[in-house]
């Protein structure tokens, strides 16, 4: 039997080969995980009456790009949050980011650019799925070192102007996943300038965005608004998962210039699969409602600064600006995963997981990636028994 070749040079998943590093070992403690982002904090207390106020709605299909109220009120809240106006037909409701962030790959990437096979950038290390979408169609991605030369963020005009000019799409996360640094105003503008000359377009992931200690992150359409960029240029994605610890209700949007959206509609059209009703009017009231974000946010404030006093003096620890994760230095990513499974029973996940080798280096090689999400008491032991492991 045939298969497709375009994925033979996938590494395995991360989560996969975790598993594979640590499963065949003992624990040295009772298990704390600190591996994946998902939020443990408590949800809004409206879910369960607004869910069960709408319950009869699941009889119904629902709309495929998103209610009109749901629309409404992601509007609003890009109004409020980024002082830009973005009008509900230039909004699509997701079933989750990741959905968006690929899907809006396939709608928007075309064949050839200059007559060449097109380019789709990415930060290394970065979110799995943004590669995923590249090879799906048939892309090269570019795979651009997001270290600590560059300031945790890729240097896309450092790129050949050769690679440039066969660019359609370059994927940003800011707040970054996984080292927590938050794109300023002026590198976003640069990357707009940049995508004007080179004529690609900036697919923004900020599912980090409300989680943040210092200030707010600019957001791509905020930037894009106030240095009048074409709306085309960008696509801004965001969800409810970190900022309402909801996710499981896979509940996120897509913001961008109308031809854009109109065509991502197009395809959910014949191949998505849209949120059901029921969750549209939850996630309607939690795009409305900002005092269980700025609770939630809080609590991770907390926790920023107990990682700050635990990792005091530990060489290269910088606190997060966004986001929830740790990238810690090590001198060996999976080693020191091993050691502080075996040791600590803490299981984090090695940084070289989280990007890709290209010539010959993996920039997550000497990191380790460390999820905030547990409560700050569990969150507190698992860090002090990290620091007694790897930095004593």
């Amino acid at each position: 039997m045939a298969f497709p070749e375009r994925f033979s040079s996938l590494p395995e998943y991360a989560f996969p080969r975790l598993r594979k590093l640590l499963d065949s070992h003992v624990p040295g403690a009772a298990p704390i995980s600190m591996t994946i982002g998902e939020p443990r904090h408590p949800m809004p207390a409206f879910l369960a009456d607004t869910l069960a106020a709408h319950m009869q709605e699941f009889a119904v299909y629902p709309p495929n790009d998103g209610s009109p109220d749901l629309l409404a009120a992601i509007s609003r809240w890009i109004a409020r949050r980024y002082h830009a106006e973005v009008a509900p037909d230039r909004i699509m409701a997701l079933n989750g980011t990741r959905e968006g962030l690929f899907n809006a790959a396939l709608a928007l990437c075309p064949q050839t650019k200059r007559g060449k096979r097109p380019v789709v950038l990415m930060p290394n290390p970065f979110y799995q799925v943004y590669a995923m979408a590249a090879l799906t169609l048939g892309a090269e991605p570019v795979y651009v070192p997001a270290t600590e030369a560059t300031g945790f963020l890729p240097d896309y005009a450092g790129l050949p102007a050769e690679v440039l000019d066969r660019v359609a799409l370059a994927y940003l996360c800011s707040p970054a996943n996984p080292q927590g640094v938050v794109a300023p105003r002026d590198y976003i503008a640069g990357l707009l300038a940049l995508a004007e000359k080179h004529d690609f377009q900036l697919l923004s992931d900020e599912c980090y965005s409300e989680l943040w200690h210092i200030a707010p992150p600019p957001g791509a359409l905020e930037v894009a608004s106030e240095v009048g960029a074409d709306p085309e240029r960008v696509l801004a994605f965001n969800s409810l998962s970190k900022r309402s610890n909801m996710p499981g209700l896979r509940s996120g949007f897509v913001a961008g210039g109308r031809e854009s959206i109109a065509r991502i509609r197009q395809l959910r059209a014949y191949a998505g699969a849209p949120l059901p009703l029921p969750l549209q009017r939850v996630a309607e009231r939690a795009w409305s409602d900002e005092a269980h974000v700025e609770a939630n946010r809080m609590l991770y404030v907390e926790k920023y600064a107990v990682a700050a006093q635990i990792f005091a003096g530990v060489n290269g620890y910088r606190t997060p600006e966004g986001g929830f994760f740790l990238w810690l230095p090590v001198a060996d990513g999976e080693a020191a995963a091993l050691k502080a499974w075996v040791e600590t029973g803490v299981r984090v996940l090695p940084g070289a997981y989280l990007a890709r080798d290209v010539a010959g280096q993996n920039p997550g090689k000497e990191y380790i990636r460390v999820a905030l999400v547990a409560p700050r008491d569990e969150t507190e032991r698992g860090l002090k028994s990290l620091r007694e492991c790897l930095y004593a």
